[in-house]
């Protein structure tokens, strides 16, 4: 049983424009993608795309399916080609029943929308120098390092001592959570899951990587073209992260970005703070989807 809709509201999309937008979006994909196989068969999750493919769960597939979002009559349409929340109203235009995806998705929508809102009204901090990527090796075996095929440039002693120079700042839990055990006392904060909401903060790499997370966790809330934004900027920030972490990232074909000195610590700051502006504009976005959803509710 689908729910009762304004029809008045909703913008009607002819076949023509929702099918270029529709190739449009695939082909954006495919390009940001690039042959993931080959480079999985390559390089294994060292490889970009792979990373985000694996430790995001959502599929190429997923990722490549395009939807307008709310607010659409897609004209000679099948729902099947928009997923499961897509209906077909007696005319035969196909639309989002927004009232299904809220009835199921109520809780989550507010604990992101929660989590959205918060991190983008915290002050940004710029000084962690990507430090979470070495603190995940620090004073740990070759072998036991998490991209164990991969060597540290400065080896262990001396990817320890710039852990032991530099402070240890890291706000986001899922990047915390992996520091190696005589990592962890040395972080100025202490996140966990429970406290996420009141320690993500804006220029956090791993924070605005997760903008895609929230787009896509959001979805059919959102469009495909905002979860694609999102996930281009997810690849750039993901470049950088590996750049500036402790390893040989020669058979990757990066250049280390080397946050051990000055002018590379100052380099990781620019890249920082020209992610910050992009996610914090993507994370309003999301969250004006968020406020448009719970107002639905009367929330």
């Amino acid at each position: 049983m689908t729910s009762a809709v304004d029809r008045s509201a909703l913008t009607l999309l002819p076949h023509h424009e929702w099918r270029a937008r529709q190739t449009a979006h695939a082909a954006r994909i495919d390009s940001l993608l690039g042959d993931h196989l080959a480079k999985r068969a390559k390089h294994g999750r060292q490889s970009i795309e792979e990373f985000l493919l694996t430790y995001y769960n959502f599929r190429p597939a997923q990722l490549r399916r395009w939807q307008p979002g709310p607010g659409f009559l897609l004209e000679d349409a099948t729902p099947e080609e928009f997923g499961p929340y897509y209906v077909a109203d007696d005319d035969g235009l196909v639309r989002l029943d927004v009232g299904a995806v809220l009835e199921r998705r109520r809780e989550s929508l507010e604990w992101i929308h929660r989590l959205l809102a918060s991190t983008a009204a915290r002050a940004p901090h710029f000084g962690c120098f990507g430090m979470h990527e070495w603190a995940m090796v620090y004073r740990q075996q070759p072998a036991e390092t998490r991209h164990n095929i991969l060597p540290l440039r400065l080896g262990a002693e001396g990817t320890a001592a710039v852990v032991d120079q530099l402070t240890v700042r890291c706000s986001h839990f899922d990047a915390f959570r992996f520091f190696t055990p005589a990592a962890k006392p040395l972080n100025l904060l202490q996140p966990t899951r429970d406290t996420q909401h009141e320690h993500d903060q804006p220029a956090c790499l791993h924070a605005n990587m997760d903008v895609y997370r929230w787009a896509y966790k959001l979805s059919p809330l959102v469009p495909s073209e905002l979860i694609a934004d999102c996930f281009e900027l997810a690849k750039e920030i993901r470049t950088l992260d590996m750049r500036a972490s402790p390893y040989d990232l020669t058979t990757i074909n990066l250049e280390p970005l080397m946050v051990e000195t000055p002018d590379g610590r100052a380099e990781y700051v620019r890249f920082q703070r020209n992610f910050f502006e992009r996610a914090g504009e993507l994370r309003q976005q999301l969250v004006g989807r968020c406020e448009q959803a719970l107002g639905q509710l009367g929330l």
